[in-house]
């Protein structure tokens, strides 16, 4: 299945990209973004992370001929020091799409859908110890409710948490599935797919998603120069929440200071809100590619 990228013009156009400067695409999975970017950036340089080997492989082929895009096998919570390391210490844009690509999902052996069999596995980076296996036959139930309720937002998290104790070891996702569906009402199993919930609690468990995000944005608001832009596209509201409240502090006079009648420099807003409320995908866009439905797209730039 080809990759369709959601927002993808609003994102890259956000950036406002100028020639001869420098772009960072933190999640480059199948060169979406990356692409429409090295399209507008005739001279300057594109560094594109990912931690997925298959995604890394892929754009290899697609940027080979491209001399200005540097593709990076790293997490994106890894961006300040390894631009470093090249001598990139400021950028002028970032673009964040914290969805998973199409083919993580369509590829049935990663384990990340709760609609094909496999293995329990949802790791991004394959090198990486810990799977969902992990999670799933080894959490202890307190451990097990917490991230259902938090990164789920699950109603029955506490009898999917039992059940899940009472059937180990679970080895599979469509067992998994099976174990969920046994422990919550048929109706409720019908009409809310609660699978949906925790297998997107498992997978930012494994992945360490929310923590990542919350330590890379204010380094990737400090890396921007004046001008400089950042696109962020979430897909749930827990991503949501974090890069709007992260956007809001930094945009905002530090409460220290507020009413004073002349705010020293270090205490000014660092960035501007592009857009107060996210852009969402057009209805156009949501009946062409369902997983759309729950993107956002928030913007901002460094003053």
């Amino acid at each position: 299945m080809e990759h369709v990228s959601v927002l993808l013009n609003e994102a890259v156009d956000g950036l406002n990209i100028r020639d001869g400067k420098t772009y960072v695409d933190a999640t480059l999975g199948y060169g979406g973004h990356s692409s429409e970017i090295q399209k507008r950036l005739k001279r300057g340089f594109l560094f594109a992370f990912d931690q997925d080997e298959t995604a890394i492989e892929h754009c290899q082929k697609l940027f080979k001929d491209d001399d200005n895009v540097t593709i990076i096998h790293s997490n994106f919570v890894n961006m300040k020091e390894e631009l470093a390391k090249l001598g990139v210490e400021k950028v002028d844009g970032i673009i964040f799409d914290l969805g998973l690509s199409s083919p993580q999902i369509d590829d049935a052996t990663r384990g990340f859908s709760f609609m094909k069999d496999a293995p329990l596995d949802m790791r991004m980076d394959k090198s990486k110890e810990m799977s969902a296996m992990t999670v799933v036959n080894e959490y202890d139930y307190a451990r097990l409710v917490d991230i259902f309720f938090r990164y789920g937002e699950e109603r029955y998290s506490r009898e999917i948490a039992k059940g899940i104790l009472r059937e180990r070891p679970i080895a599979t996702t469509l067992g998994l599935v099976e174990v969920i569906k046994k422990n919550v009402p048929k109706k409720y199993y019908l009409t809310h797919h609660p699978e949906r919930q925790i297998f997107q609690a498992i997978r930012i468990e494994v992945n360490k998603e929310l923590n990542v995000l919350e330590s890379v944005l204010p380094e990737a608001i400090e890396m921007l120069n004046p001008g400089g832009r950042i696109s962020v596209i979430t897909f749930h509201s827990l991503e949501d929440r974090i890069t709007k409240q992260i956007f809001k502090k930094y945009s905002e006079v530090d409460s220290l200071v507020k009413g004073l009648p002349t705010i020293p420099n270090e205490f000014k807003p660092k960035i501007k809100l592009i857009n107060k409320k996210p852009f969402i995908p057009s209805e156009d866009e949501m009946e062409k590619n369902s997983r759309s439905k729950s993107a956002k797209l928030r913007i901002i730039e460094r003053v």
